[in-house]
């Protein structure tokens, strides 16, 4: 009933935590002058990157700052400025094995995907340039979808629809009501949302949580079910039909859909 899925990168099928472009936003911003945090940071997950360079910029408090030290108020040639020293940080980052490694359960749950006939699209708020290092490392360890459509490719990225919209074209799949988007930020979310497709978020293994996997693996049962509760209200917020731990729950999430559909229920 599914006939095909569209998977996040970072946070979804590879970096446990998507914890690679921390540290490359946090020194942007740096080495033109004003101090973020890792909340600054991740807050607007998800989007494309200079579209999450003008929030964290135009932020009341970073905004502040940048007038403090710059003299005038965070614009679009800031945006630019930071974004030309964030791209290459974020390539070197994805680069690393931390971040370029599949999230455990990943090849099972593609697996899976393959024997039931879905076929599988990726849409990501990284640019061509980042996804040129980090595709290559991901297929071979087994993930290769059939398209990878970029931030930057289209005229707008996350939330509006037109990722998604392009996935399904190129892949020649419709209607979007048998697709589900995999993702683990509340702007993929609505980006599935507003394509018309299924939405499912991923609780522990993104953004939200924002912890590594040995990170993760020290947490108590009692902090993992914080966390799952947060990033659950969350994408639950944004539009998710469900939410689940990880890329290994994909099959339960796909199964719980198809009955949903047998009962009627659209996205």
């Amino acid at each position: 009933m599914i006939r095909a899925v569209i998977l996040d990168w970072a946070g979804t099928v590879v970096d446990f935590g998507s914890r690679a472009p921390m540290a490359a936003f946090q020194e942007a911003f740096r080495r033109l002058g004003v101090e973020i945090s890792i909340d600054d940071a991740r807050g607007p997950m998800g989007m494309a990157k200079r579209d999450h360079i003008r929030l964290v910029g135009s932020a009341p408090h970073t905004n502040a700052a940048w007038k403090a030290r710059h003299g005038h108020d965070f614009g679009e040639a800031d945006i630019d400025a930071i974004f030309e020293v964030f791209e290459p940080l974020n390539v070197a980052a994805v680069e690393k094995p931390e971040h370029s490694s599949l999230i455990a359960g990943a090849n099972a749950s593609l697996d899976w995907c393959a024997g039931r006939g879905i076929r599988i699209g990726s849409t990501t708020g990284y640019t061509r340039p980042i996804m040129q290092r980090l595709a290559p490392l991901a297929a071979k360890q087994g993930f290769a979808p059939e398209v990878m459509v970029c931030a930057g490719d289209l005229a707008a990225g996350r939330p509006a629809p037109l990722q998604m919209w392009w996935a399904m074209a190129t892949m020649g799949i419709w209607p979007a009501s048998e697709v589900v988007k995999f993702d683990d930020t509340p702007p993929g979310i609505g980006e599935a949302r507003n394509a018309g497709a299924w939405a499912v978020g991923f609780a522990l293994s993104g953004n939200i949580a924002g912890l590594s996997e040995a990170e993760m693996a020290q947490a108590s049962e009692d902090q993992k079910a914080e966390m799952r509760e947060r990033a659950t209200v969350q994408l639950i917020e944004a539009g998710a039909h469900l939410v689940v731990d990880s890329i290994a729950d994909l099959p339960m999430a796909i199964a719980d859909i198809e009955a949903r559909m047998a009962e009627g229920e659209s996205p």
